[in-house]
């Protein structure tokens, strides 16, 4: 049966992981493991995507257990969507980490932490039970602790005590909301728990739990005012690692507020909650990005304005409003990463992160400096990159609820995040070319991933037409959890 091949994508990285960590310390044999590992994950992941646009959600019961005692996998557009775009972008970032990460991290369990990392994610992603939602969230965060700290660097060190902290603070929260909500229904199965909650709206422990969901998930997505770990934390690690916390991570606490609070919480209160917390975090993001000229934390601080800006989406719940969050999160995931491997390349030939100290490098990077360009016009929705698509889907269905505070806010962060891009570039790239001490170091390999995963995100835009039925769909299931609960015969 084409549905046991749901459980592929998050088994087949955990067995590669595993084979690292006992190949001992050989780079190159290493390398071949990850890359066959990764690829062979994207393979199954694009297969499984194909089948569930083609034939509908799909259901796999782990074991004899019946509904909703049984350990899930329900993948519908949305999960299987974020599974291969999740396995395709670490399939480039470790092809990026070739030439970049160092070899005394790839000698010990950089590789290995990347695929375990991806055997969370996939499994997040995947998962139709929402305690299993909890352990592959401790899967991935386990694997994030190790490439936090791996390579052992003073600032790595520093920054991972507080990341740590506030990961075991809000899954500690993840746990109590779970045994809260256990307690109402009986459940974990969420198409059962979406079902069993439809007709107890106003009990204020629900209220209560969706509350504790939302902090736990918004801690995890780097929102206002849970947002303080992000920007230290993700700054510390090399550019590789960087590149998938800041694509990745942070978009699974996106994805589970967007499952959570279609399914168990869709109340005026929370969409109010949500809706708040979501601009204010646009908001600081924009205060963020003006406030650096360190190329790294300006990047940082536009993924706060991301997730505020999909999120204010969410919390409209309307179709138009969904079909643009799910355009904006992919196309984020894509351009996110794409930016920061061009950062990666900047800082691995003049080993600086500081604009005001650059200048000057179209003269000799001309590919680099044009790719930068193209890559920061599709971060801020610039008609017709692909951010344009999300905003515009946003922005229409705020309007249409009457939210004109939400449309104005998302509407000028657009133009602080091109003005944040665009200095980067005009800084980095025009004006007197600064001479640098450092010494000339290959780079030609970080360019070629850094091109190709910017050309996958304009493409993402130029065919954002031929997408839109996939989004569509997904949207659907979100907007009207009956789609995605139907799958079930609940006993």
């Amino acid at each position: 049966m084409m549905s046991n091949l749901l459980v592929f994508p998050v088994i087949i990285p955990a067995i590669f992981s595993i084979i690292l960590i006992f190949i001992g310390k050989k780079p190159i044999l290493k390398r071949m493991i990850v890359l066959t590992g990764a690829v062979t994950t994207t393979i199954f992941a694009s297969v499984n995507l194909w089948y569930v646009i083609n034939h509908g959600i799909q259901f796999l019961e782990l074991g004899n257990w019946p509904v909703p005692y049984s350990i899930t996998l329900t993948v519908d557009h949305l999960g299987a969507a974020f599974v291969f775009t999740s396995s395709l972008l670490t399939s480039l970032v470790i092809i990026y980490s070739y030439q970049s990460i160092g070899i005394e991290r790839e000698r010990y369990y950089y590789y290995a932490s990347l695929l375990f990392m991806l055997t969370g994610l996939n499994g997040a992603f995947s998962t139709g039970d929402i305690f299993n939602l909890f352990v592959f969230f401790e899967v991935f965060l386990m694997s994030s602790y190790v490439l936090m700290i791996i390579g052992g660097t003073k600032i790595q060190l520093q920054e991972s005590i507080k990341y740590i902290l506030v990961n075991v603070i809000s899954s500690s929260f993840f746990v109590l909301a779970i045994a809260m909500l256990y307690s109402v229904v009986g459940s974990l199965n969420m198409a059962d728990i979406s079902i069993k909650l439809s007709g107890q709206e106003n009990q204020p422990i629900i209220t209560l739990c969706a509350i504790l969901f939302i902090f736990v998930f918004a801690t995890k997505a780097g929102m206002f005012p849970f947002y303080f770990w992000l920007p230290g934390s993700y700054y510390a690690p090399p550019i590789p690692i960087l590149t998938l916390f800041g694509a990745l991570l942070t978009k699974v606490g996106v994805y589970a507020i967007m499952r959570t609070y279609a399914l168990f919480f869709p109340t005026d209160v929370v969409e109010s909650f949500i809706m708040i917390i979501s601009l204010l975090t646009i908001c600081f993001g924009c205060i963020g990005v003006l406030a650096y000229k360190d190329m790294k934390k300006i990047i940082i601080y536009n993924i706060m304005i991301a997730v505020g800006v999909i999120l204010a989406g969410v919390s409209l719940l309307t179709t138009d409003s969904m079909i643009g969050a799910i355009y904006y999160v992919f196309n984020d995931i894509l351009i996110k990463a794409a930016l920061f491997m061009l950062v990666g390349v900047i800082i691995h030939i003049t080993g600086e992160t500081q604009i005001n100290k650059l200048g000057g490098m179209i003269k000799e990077y001309p590919v680099l400096g044009w790719t930068f360009f193209i890559a920061a016009l599709s971060l801020a929705g610039i008609p017709p990159f692909s951010g344009f698509y999300g905003k515009y889907y946003i922005v229409k269905a705020a309007i249409a609820e009457g939210n004109i505070l939400a449309a104005v806010i998302i509407l000028l962060s657009s133009l602080v995040v091109l003005y944040s891009v665009i200095r980067i570039f005009i800084q980095v790239f025009w004006g007197t070319p600064v001479l640098l001490n450092s010494p000339a170091r290959p780079y030609n390999k970080l360019l070629i991933i850094s091109v190709i995963t910017t050309l996958l995100a304009v493409a993402f835009g130029v065919y954002a037409e031929q997408l839109y039925p996939l989004f569509y769909q997904a949207a659907v299931t979100l907007t009207e959890p009956s789609h995605y609960t139907q799958i079930l015969e609940v006993k």
